[in-house]
């Protein structure tokens, strides 16, 4: 965890710590604490977003939370001061904790220059950092742009004050060239936060043409978006005709869900990969009634009691098993290098449906489990991509995947490779067909595979061997034996 912090220090701040492999963001979800709350070391103080699991950030000291710099919903970078903690409650009444000597400073600046060009300004008016000055009922004159010159004699007197020391401003010296125009008075500022900013942007609006509605004339979300949607065009009714009731605004019937966390790093990477991996899907019906009869017999078997016994379960070592058989299938392209790295490990990747978007983590060494660890890995890893509680590392890593489109009730589709891997298979679902079998046309239950493959390093061959090995286990499961 990243926090700054001096031997003897009062308040001790926390940072955004980089809880993925090299994520630059996270967006806070949940404060567990509030101002004044006692904290102590390992204590989770909130619950954090990034592109790739929500994560709970525990604090590293104790103390009494003495800011929340961030509200729930923010998307902070890495690196940024998120919270900070008075660790010494019984010193006296707490004064504000400077977020660093360059914040200090850049505090300092701003009022020097304030006071420099509003002589007639008795009081220092407080200004929120990223919003601008609020309003006043007092007319101010419009700042003028100074030369260099001037602030350079301001920084000295920011510097002296660090150091210190009581600094005199000079007066500047007469510019060399004459000032540019004053801006308009009207000019000032909008008061906005920072997402509302980065949504007016995305959105092409323009926070000066915006009515503020929030507290203290600060523009909201709402506003944005009411700026952004159409104005509805009037259309004249025709005479002697009754006045229709005009249609609700587009932007009424629609909604606008912001493309972050789980759901942009999927967009992205799934547009890297097929545009990236020359993708080829192969599928293959087949007959799984064995299959599912011995799903049934695992259940009540005493070895696999408490465990979760479906057909996923023996689609994985179906899937194994045949990667045991072809290992070339188990690598990955290195573009670098020029090399195809073959893994002598699967790490086995689940496609897992959440509240925040879908997520593939993966059991690692699967390769090396038997049934029943494999069963208990796959309840666990399922379970814990419910509740939103994958790890980072849990989802690094993997080298071949399975998608069950089957529990929708979808027959089979084209899955597109997770970045680095080479194969996904989709598992559709199990229905009751008419089907030949022994010469005769009976109910039997069904499938349909789908084998998607990087055509790189996996050529026709090469792919067809990998799916008709599966589709042959999961026919007659007793090639688990025969063939593991």
């Amino acid at each position: 965890m990243t926090s700054t912090a001096n031997p003897g220090q009062r308040f001790r701040e926390f940072k955004m710590p980089d809880v993925g492999e090299g994520l630059t963001e996270a967006e806070i979800l949940k404060w567990y604490v509030n101002v004044g709350d006692t904290v102590s070391d390992g204590q989770v103080v909130c619950e954090v977003e990034t592109a790739k699991a929500a994560v709970e950030l525990p604090i590293p000291f104790d103390g009494v939370v003495h800011e929340l710099r961030f509200p729930e919903g923010t998307t902070v970078d890495v690196g940024q001061v998120i919270i900070s903690v008075d660790t010494q409650p019984g010193a006296g009444p707490a004064e504000e904790a400077p977020a660093s000597t360059a914040a200090h400073a850049e505090k300092s600046a701003a009022s020097a220059l304030a006071a420099e060009a509003e002589p007639e300004q008795q009081g220092r008016q407080a200004v929120l950092v990223g919003y601008g000055a609020a309003p006043s009922s007092t007319k101010r004159r419009p700042r003028k742009a100074r030369p260099d010159a001037d602030r350079s004699s301001v920084a000295a007197a920011v510097q002296a004050e660090l150091n210190g020391h009581v600094a005199q401003v000079p007066a500047p010296a007469a510019p060399a060239v004459p000032p540019p125009a004053a801006a308009p008075a009207g000019a000032a500022r909008p008061l906005a936060k920072p997402p509302v900013r980065k949504l007016a942007r995305d959105l092409g609006v323009d926070l000066a043409v915006i009515t503020p509605t929030g507290d203290g004339g600060v523009i909201t979300r709402e506003d944005v978006h009411a700026a952004a949607a159409p104005a509805p065009v009037a259309q004249p009714a025709p005479q002697e005709q009754p006045v229709a009731v005009p249609a609700a605004p587009a932007a009424a019937r629609e909604t606008r869900i912001p493309i972050k966390g789980v759901r942009k790093a999927t967009a992205q990477a799934m547009v890297a990969s097929a545009f990236t991996a020359p993708h080829v899907t192969e599928f293959v019906t087949v007959d799984v009634t064995r299959t599912m009869k011995l799903v049934q017999k695992l259940k009540d078997d005493p070895d696999m009691a408490g465990l979760r016994v479906n057909p996923l379960l023996l689609v994985a070592k179906a899937l194994l098993v045949a990667i045991r058989r072809n290992p070339d299938v188990n690598a990955s392209w290195d573009e670098e290098n020029q090399e195809i790295v073959r893994k002598d490990y699967v790490n086995l990747g689940i496609a897992a449906a959440t509240p925040r978007g879908l997520i593939v983590p993966n059991i690692k060494e699967a390769q090396a489990k038997t049934l029943p660890e494999l069963s208990r890995a796959l309840g666990d890893l399922v379970a814990t991509a419910r509740e939103g509680k994958t790890s980072p590392a849990d989802m690094s890593g993997g080298t071949v995947t399975i998608t069950n489109v089957g529990v929708f009730g979808v027959d089979t589709g084209t899955p597109i490779l997770n970045p680095g891997e080479s194969a996904i298979l989709a598992f559709g679902a199990v229905k009751l067909q008419p089907w030949v079998h022994k010469g005769k046309v009976k109910p039997r239950h069904v499938t349909t595979l789908a084998l998607s493959f990087d055509h790189r390093l996996v050529d026709g061959e090469l792919g067809s061997r990998v799916l008709a090995d599966i589709a042959a286990v999961l026919e007659n499961p007793q090639r688990l034996i025969t063939w593991g």
